[in-house]
């Protein structure tokens, strides 16, 4: 999933930096109800594997979210940093979060049967459901 395009950012306060080895230049959008909740809408996102390299690793709380996965914010400022799988490490980071992102293309989404009725979004995409996000790469637990 990753093409090994290296990606940076920081935080609105700047008190994290991130660096992202590894990232993909494929933006997916989750709509469960727990991403909508963390952010007030879809999180739309790149996975950039395990190698992210986090400068102001003291500003970042960490949100114990599910079975299988944290969330990582900036403690001054809010900053929503990663969502993060805690087997295998691999962080889909907010796209929004990266300085440079013109290269990157919209091109799926998940848990599409838990999207709300008042949003669409015109591209064309690959979109799954939650059932077919598991049983495809199995279930996280």
């Amino acid at each position: 999933m990753s093409d090994g395009n290296q990606r940076k950012g920081v935080c609105l306060c700047g008190a994290i930096k991130m660096t992202a080895t590894s990232a993909s230049n494929s933006v997916g959008a989750c709509h469960c109800k727990m991403c909508r909740r963390w952010g007030g809408g879809p999180f739309m996102e790149l996975t950039c594997n395990a190698d992210v390299e986090i400068d102001g690793e003291e500003h970042v709380s960490v949100f114990d979210s599910s079975a299988w996965a944290e969330r990582g914010f900036c403690n001054k400022c809010g900053t929503h940093l990663f969502y993060r799988l805690k087997k295998t490490g691999q962080h889909m980071i907010p796209v929004g979060f990266f300085d440079d992102n013109d290269d990157v293309v919209f091109d799926h989404q998940v848990f599409i049967d838990d999207k709300p009725s008042f949003y669409r979004f015109a591209n064309e995409t690959r979109d799954m459901t939650g059932a077919e996000l598991f049983a495809k790469f199995g279930s996280p637990e």
